[in-house]
């Protein structure tokens, strides 16, 4: 599938936040749970338990989540409020809690508007948008704003020049696509991890 890979420095964005400034907009966002209690309401909580429970991993997903063993912070700027997180971002929480090695934190899109400056998709402020890191915060990859199995299903419903807003759900055949999608990228940015000549050094693997 095809990467949305941002290279900051994003025009007018200044210069590119140093893993000291990530690692602090890591700290200052929240794990699932409290991201949902803290930025959203009762109806928009109600969205996101409804999407969790749609969301399954196979067996063979599980086993693919269950070989990480490099410690993969992953930011998420996303928003309680947004269609497109509440169909999407419940898939991270599953991913983590069959990975302890993933740590997943989110971010309200507005919280920190100079980390979210960097996080820019197509010149626009979109959300979910992934920020994958090592271990001591060097950006890795930026991924967002869906993935292209979720842009397919959009596609389809597009009438006249109209497009889907992200707010129905996703069919079910396209959610497990979709999960499909972010384990590709959870894996992938696992494997650079893992197969870092700098960081076999450090951990004598």
């Amino acid at each position: 599938m095809t990467t949305t890979s941002i290279s900051p420095p994003v025009p007018g964005a200044g210069a590119p936040p140093s893993p000291e400034a990530w690692a602090a907009a890591f700290a200052a966002a929240l794990p699932y749970a409290a991201f949902l209690e803290r930025h959203g309401t009762a109806e928009q909580r109600q969205r996101w338990d409804g999407f969790h429970a749609r969301v399954s991993l196979s067996p063979e997903q599980r086993g693919v989540l269950s070989t990480f063993v490099r410690r993969m912070p992953v930011l998420v700027l996303a928003g309680a409020w947004c269609g497109d997180c509440v169909n999407q971002c419940p898939i991270f929480d599953h991913f983590a809690a069959a990975a302890p090695a993933i740590e997943v934190r989110f971010l309200d899109r507005d919280a920190l508007p100079d980390i979210a400056a960097h996080l820019k998709v197509c010149g626009g402020q979109r959300v979910p948008v992934a920020a994958f890191f090592s271990e001591d915060f060097t950006p890795i990859l930026f991924y967002g704003d869906r993935t292209l199995s979720a842009y397919r299903a959009a596609a389809a419903t597009v009438q006249g020049v109209s497009c889907a807003t992200g707010i129905a759900p996703l069919p079910a055949d396209a959610v497990a696509a979709v999960v499909d999608d972010w384990l590709d990228q959870f894996e992938r940015v696992h494997l650079i991890l893992r197969l870092s000549g700098r960081l076999r050094q450090q951990h004598g693997d």
